[in-house]
């Protein structure tokens, strides 16, 4: 008899045409407490000094780290396939200030 642990389930994704449809963001806001991290996704745009939020996300400890690692992965295939991502040094946040 097979390990019921052994055997690899399979997960049916599903998304509403809406949300399928997607939303530029270019701003992300990250919060935590020792339960949680919050990170909003939202849109600054040129010439307004208001940043709408269009998606807010919460995790916890153990899946926000793995999403890091997750997308970490991501950029790296990325990369190998497209070639380094070049960023403005001058817009790099502080490590002490959120990520907006």
């Amino acid at each position: 008899m097979d390990n019921p642990q052994e055997q690899q389930q399979t997960i049916r994704i599903t998304i509403d045409d809406n949300v399928a449809q997607g939303e530029y963001v270019n701003f992300a806001n990250i919060i935590h407490s020792p339960s949680e991290f919050v990170i909003d996704l939202g849109r600054v745009v040129p010439g307004r000094p208001d940043v709408k939020i269009y998606s807010r996300v919460i995790l916890t400890p153990l899946h926000a780290k793995q999403f890091l690692e997750a997308l970490a992965h991501n950029i790296s295939l990325f990369e190998q396939k497209f070639g380094e991502i070049h960023g403005d040094p001058a817009a790099r946040f502080a490590g002490d200030e959120p990520s907006n």
